[in-house]
């Protein structure tokens, strides 16, 4: 098994509050795009399948350290 930090969903902070997911792949397995003006997707690259779509900015990124 590879041991990597989990990877988060970081979301727009709402009221202060930072929004973030855990995401069950590595961070490499994802891909950001911006389709269109403050509309973001997050999408499995291998098999396309859209894990966000909503406002952004979002990015994926590794979490500071393990859970």
């Amino acid at each position: 098994m590879d041991n990597w930090n989990p990877t988060l969903l970081q979301m727009p902070s709402w009221f202060g509050c930072v929004e973030e997911r855990e995401l069950p792949l590595h961070m490499s397995a994802y891909a950001v795009t911006q389709p269109r003006a403050n509309w973001w997707e997050v999408k499995i690259e291998r098999t396309g399948e859209t894990v966000y779509s909503g406002i952004g900015p979002v990015q994926v990124v590794s979490a500071p350290v393990p859970f």
